[in-house]
């Protein structure tokens, strides 16, 4: 378990103490219990856009098939 301090809005942390007691509840723990899974979804969700933003990336990217060789249908069946 680590330790962390940080600063925050007053009523922002107003706000999810209020939240975590109403989903986790008033026992001993629950703010470091609601953070964590707040940090866990933050993680998630930023890998889910780099995951997005390298898949369009790659989507955008051009890929030469080859050139043409036939003109038509009829030139790749031989079928008359």
């Amino acid at each position: 378990m680590a330790t962390i301090t940080i600063s925050v809005d007053d009523e922002v942390e107003k706000n999810f103490r209020e939240a975590a007691k109403r989903v986790i509840g008033d026992r001993k723990g629950f703010l470091g219990r609601a953070v964590t899974e707040a940090m866990r979804l933050w993680m998630k969700e930023k890998s889910q856009a780099e995951i997005a933003r390298a898949a369009l990336e790659l989507m955008e990217t051009e890929y030469h098939f080859g050139e043409r060789r036939y003109s038509g249908r009829k030139d790749l069946y031989d079928r008359s």
